[in-house]
């Protein structure tokens, strides 16, 4: 284990910029703080795992988890230096870089996706990457407009599934549409102009979610060129739902029937 103290050192400057989209991407790696999402990336993917910091008085308290990253470089640092680094007001000691994955080719993301178009609040972003986990939908595509996947609030609230969900991003959904349609995904729009979504006939075969910005919802065109539209019905006096609940019921109601 090497000791850093200095929070100019070149290393922890370079964890530092990963706190913004831009270092994210220049650096292809993104910051991982506290123990349940470090020790959730070395169960999954070890290899991944860049570099780790962790505080000398807490270094015995995760000797496990450090145990379990081999080929990573780790790192002893005083309390304020990992205060540099971490993205949270209360750092836990323990802090990991981890290497971006790459977007994956859509067609090869499985049978049972979602895409977000403008889905902009990382609590949505993340709560739905989480139930996606959850429900055993496969991958997730999401448009440039959306909340940046790897961003801390976003990472926050996946809950360690950033690492078992598929991600693809995408410059405008149409353009992914077209690859999903020539891919022979049976593209749903959920819109408030819909058919009624528990009325509908059974879907089979390779399904893709369409979820669209918290105010307002899919555009149009996206909407025009899904090839079903469904709604979901609204008994009471709200007009709509949250986009990330909206997107727990739809999936969970297309794996169970």
């Amino acid at each position: 284990m090497q000791e850093l103290s200095s929070r100019s050192n070149p290393t922890i400057q370079a964890a530092k910029s990963l706190q913004t989209a831009k270092g994210r991407e220049a650096m292809g790696a993104f910051l991982l703080d506290g123990e349940h999402m470090v020790s959730e990336a070395l169960a999954i993917c070890p290899d991944k795992i860049r570099q780790l910091f962790v505080t000398a008085d807490k270094a015995e308290q995760f000797a496990s988890l450090l145990a379990k990253a081999e080929g990573s470089e780790i790192f002893s640092v005083p309390q304020h230096v990992l205060e540099a680094i971490s993205q949270v007001k209360t750092p836990q000691g323990i802090a990991a870089v981890c290497e971006l994955p790459p977007d994956r080719a859509i067609e090869e993301m499985g049978d049972k996706l979602l895409l977000l178009e403008n889905v902009q609040d990382p609590g949505n972003v993340g709560t739905i990457m989480r139930t996606l986990d959850a429900a055993g939908f496969d991958g997730v595509i999401m448009t440039r407009g959306c909340a940046d996947p790897y961003s801390p609030k976003v990472l926050r609230a996946t809950m360690g599934s950033i690492f078992r969900v598929q991600i693809t991003r995408c410059e405008a959904a149409l353009s992914a549409m077209e690859q999903l349609h020539a891919s022979g995904y049976d593209t749903v729009a959920t819109a408030l102009g819909g058919e009624p979504f528990y009325e509908r006939t059974a879907l089979a075969g390779r399904i893709c979610v369409l979820i669209g910005n918290e105010g307002a919802g899919l555009s149009s065109r996206v909407i025009s060129a899904a090839k079903r539209s469904y709604s979901l019905p609204m008994r009471g006096g709200a007009e709509s739902l949250n986009a990330g609940i909206a997107a727990a019921v739809v999936m969970y109601d297309l794996m169970n029937r």
